[in-house]
This record gives structure tokens, C-alpha cells and sequence, in this order.
């Protein structure tokens, strides 16, 4: 297992604790051949077969990138605590990830984690695509 954690910009702690999420809740895991994603209290979970590509992006304007975001322009999702740089994973099948069930499923998911070269590695993901 390979435990990535999200990077927090110092001024975005205590509004994300507001709504549960915190460095010991925030991570991405690459494991067993799934991602599962923990953002406090939203998850993600798919098999790595399923991820189609992934971009490491940013820098973010931090009303698009802090906190849980939905994407109304392409239905991705955002799991942000940094507006420096994250990766976009993008998905064969999209995923559910901000309501329970498959009501509502996202194509593509970026993640503000520390390491994003590495989170891209780990995925399988020889170069950004």
C-alpha cells in the first residue's frame, strides 16, 4: 500500500476542519490494485484498470479547489486542500464519490495531494498524459 497525503495550504486548515477534513482524513491510497481516496467525510474508491489517464495540474483559483467541489462544466470532482498543484485521474467508467450510490458519478477526480508525480507513478501512469 502507498499512503499519498493531501497538501495543506496553511490558510484553508481551519475552514476544511469545519467540514471534517484534516490531514488524518484526507489521503489517497494506492493499494491491492484499487485508489481509494478519503476527503473527511466523502470517499472514492475504484480499480486502477479504471483509470484512464491522469495530468498532474494547477495552480487553482481556491473557489474552484478547496474543499469537495462538483464541476458543472465536465461532472469531475474536487477534492482540494491546496491551490498549488494536484492531479486530474481520469476514468473509463465514471465514479461515485460526493453522494452515496451511483445517483451521481464523476469521469474524472482531482486530488491536491503533496506528491503528485509520485501519486501518478503509483497509478501506473508512466508519464502525464
Amino acid at each position: 500500500m502507498t499512503r499519498f497525503a493531501f497538501e495543506f495550504d496553511p490558510a484553508w486548515r481551519i475552514p476544511l476542519l469545519m467540514v471534517g477534513v484534516s490531514p488524518g482524513r484526507a489521503f489517497a491510497e494506492v493499494r491491492e490494485g484499487d485508489l481509494s481516496v478519503r476527503f473527511g467525510l466523502w470517499s472514492l474508491r475504484t480499480p486502477l484498470s479504471n483509470v484512464a489517464g491522469t495530468t498532474v495540474t494547477g495552480p487553482y483559483a481556491p473557489w474552484k479547489a478547496i474543499g469537495p467541489h462538483l464541476s458543472f462544466a465536465d461532472h469531475g470532482v474536487t477534492f482540494g486542500t491546496s491551490t498549488g498543484r494536484g492531479v486530474c485521474v481520469r476514468f473509463h467508467v465514471p465514479v461515485p464519490a460526493l453522494v452515496p450510490g451511483h445517483l451521481l458519478t464523476h469521469p474524472a477526480a482531482t486530488l491536491t495531494v503533496s506528491d503528485p508525480e509520485g501519486l501518478v507513478r503509483a497509478l501506473g501512469q508512466s508519464h502525464e498524459t
